[in-house]
């Protein structure tokens, strides 16, 4: 199983990023995707997941209404569209593979190098 999450990159305070992540090896819409955060000296945070179908998502309260995951079976990527960018959204991004439903999600791996998002102010 491979993930390539991409997209990342410095932008300001209120701006916008589009992330994608690419997923090979496993039959992608059999599985929920989900996307997580770290920043530096922090634990890996929780943001957002969407069912294999996509007809479900639940997102983190930090993010709700700033960010929107998708997802395009047929090209075997999620993506995580972020808006109002803030200072505290700083991190390296991953994405993998959840299981749950509802509001309960949990990653099954594997994690990937994620991608950096830097937001200046």
């Amino acid at each position: 199983v491979q993930l390539q999450a991409s997209g990342g990159g410095l932008v300001q305070v209120g701006g916008s990023l589009s992330l994608s992540c690419v997923v090979s090896g496993v039959p992608f819409s059999s599985y929920g995707m989900g996307w997580f955060r770290q920043a530096p000296g922090k634990e890996r945070e929780f943001l957002s997941a969407i069912s294999w179908s996509g007809g479900t998502t639940h997102y983190a309260d930090s993010v709700k209404g700033r960010f929107t995951i998708s997802r395009d079976n047929a090209k075997n990527t999620a993506y995580l569209q972020m808006n109002s960018l803030e200072p505290e959204d700083t991190a390296v991004y991953y994405c993998t593979r959840v299981s749950g439903y509802g509001s309960s999600w949990s990653p099954l791996g594997p994690w990937g190098q994620g991608t950096m998002v830097t937001v200046s102010s």
